[in-house]
């Protein structure tokens, strides 16, 4: 029996020419037909579109669900000039101080890279005084204390107020220690407001053992789309041991939400997830040259060695577990493509910010996929032009690894960009923020070809048989000035068949 028609509605195709008026037969959680509009088959629920454009629902391949739906509940950094300008900021923030909450004032997106001032713990202590005050910085590679955090957090007298890497890492856990109930109806918010993007399933690469999250959530109803949960290499182990490989649906049936009880893989066991250096704004990207305006001898770190890397990696290839390893720095992504090569392991280099073009091969030679997040591009393009200016054109490469037969998926890297698919298509495209000139435009992408990286299937076209993941526009994307993208309005979101998101 058909469950679902969706009438009136036109795919999105490859040129500038409308399509015609399609309906788009669901049922069981798939599309069944696509057939011309008015010749469906009769039953079930028919919604009219009226003539509204349909693409492949949008996944966000790099996503940090939890970081993301706290860092919304932070005040806002990301404006700070110098660092007394963010200091300012928070002293405007201190009336959000819960004395009784046992927790410090944490602001989010600071970034320093073109400071004229440094983040130093004295100059928070000036305006918050004896207040733990903590600023996470927008690529969760640092941190900044003041010297009551400093000391609450267990860090010695003698840090400068700044923590990076792993340290960071382990004080974002520790951050991140809120109470189940108040941070899954974060989560929640966060989810549904991704659903109305048009988001159909994030990969989340949150820091923490993440499985039971997402079953707890899955089980009283407010996931609202699909999401394959990612592991880091403490936690591969214990994936292991409970038999998962990438792909392994984590929940049956009987656990689905009411509203998508037509699909059999709403939380499916993901990749296993690396931070093999650091990144480009703390200035921890491992770099095979020196960082400009750094010192002569600095190149960023590696967070773990070599032979580290390969052993985690091969660990998980062995159980069926992709590899999604984090490389930012053009000799980290080597290292790392090593490490694919030697370990015969399958999966994505996360970022790959910098590359040189015999890598860029490699990573097509060895079906290495590219998780890229092209706001990144746009936010850190003065950033670039500063520290490496010497080789800007290895950077933030899109066009370029499409052209050596490297497959592209879009995210954003949440809470580093907004989820928000669109945000990234519109970068990937106009390669440009609201009013700058297009930076590197010969790295764009077409409006097609963004798209297409943000789809599961990496393509466009819906086809009979594929999941009932659709999202319906209100306009067609050909004619959005590149510009506008980041803003396309959406109608509705559609999971396995059923509205996650509607306004029709």
């Amino acid at each position: 029996m058909v469950k679902l028609v969706l009438a009136n509605v036109r795919p999105v195709n490859a040129g500038s020419v409308k399509a015609d008026l399609v309906d788009i037969v669901c049922e069981a959680g798939a599309i069944t037909a696509i057939v011309p509009a008015g010749s469906a088959p009769t039953g079930g629920e028919r919604i009219d579109a009226q003539g509204r454009w349909v693409i492949p629902g949008l996944w966000d391949r790099h996503v940090h669900m939890n970081q993301w739906a706290m860092a919304r509940r932070r005040f806002d950094v990301s404006a700070a000039t110098s660092a007394q300008h963010a200091a300012e900021l928070t002293g405007a923030a201190v009336g959000q101080f819960d004395a009784g909450s046992g927790r410090p004032l944490t602001g989010f997106g600071y970034r320093d890279g073109l400071w004229p001032d440094a983040p130093l713990k004295g100059v928070l202590d000036a305006v918050v005084g004896p207040i733990p005050t903590v600023l996470v910085a927008s690529d969760l590679h640092s941190a900044w204390l003041n010297s009551a955090a400093l000391a609450l957090y267990g860090f010695a007298e003698t840090c400068d107020g700044v923590v990076r890497e792993g340290d960071c890492f382990d004080l974002l856990r520790r951050l991140g220690d809120v109470p189940t109930s108040i941070l899954d109806a974060w989560v929640a918010d966060a989810s549904g407001e991704a659903a109305a993007r048009g988001v159909v399933g994030v990969v989340d690469m949150e820091m923490a053992w993440s499985p039971g999250e997402w079953l707890r959530r899955a089980a009283v109803g407010t996931v609202p789309f699909r999401v394959d949960v990612a592991v880091y290499e403490q936690d591969v182990d214990r994936a292991i041991a409970a038999g998962w490989s990438s792909g392994d649906a984590l929940i049956a049936d009987r656990a689905l939400p009411a509203a998508l009880t037509s699909s059999t893989d709403l939380l499916r066991m993901g990749p296993l997830k690396v931070i093999a250096d650091g990144s480009l704004n703390t200035r921890t990207a491992y770099c095979f040259e020196p960082y400009g305006a750094v010192g002569t001898e600095h190149r960023g770190v590696l967070n773990l060695t070599p032979d580290g890397l390969a052993d985690v990696m091969t660990r998980a290839a062995d159980a069926g577990i992709r590899c999604a390893i984090h490389a930012i720095g053009d000799n980290a992504n080597a290292v790392v493509l090593d490490a694919f090569a030697a370990t015969g392991a399958t999966g994505s280099i996360e970022h790959a910010q910098l590359l040189r073009a015999a890598d860029m091969q490699r990573m097509a030679a060895l079906g290495i996929e590219a998780s890229i997040q092209p706001q990144h591009a746009v936010d850190d393009r003065w950033v670039t032009d500063e520290y490496w200016a010497d080789r800007v054109g290895d950077a933030f490469r899109m066009r370029s690894l499409i052209d050596a037969g490297v497959r592209l998926r879009l995210g954003s890297d949440a809470p580093v960009a907004p989820l928000d698919p669109w945000v990234a298509i519109g970068a990937a495209v106009a390669r440009a923020l609201p009013g700058d000139v297009p930076w590197q435009p010969s790295e764009s992408l077409s409006v097609i070809e963004a798209i297409a990286a943000s789809t599961n299937s990496g393509r466009t076209t819906l086809r009979p048989g594929d999941d009932a993941d659709l999202v319906l526009l209100d306009v067609d994307p050909h004619e959005c000035d590149p510009a506008a993208l980041a803003s396309m309005p959406v109608a509705a979101t559609l999971v396995a068949g059923e509205f996650v998101f509607s306004v029709l």
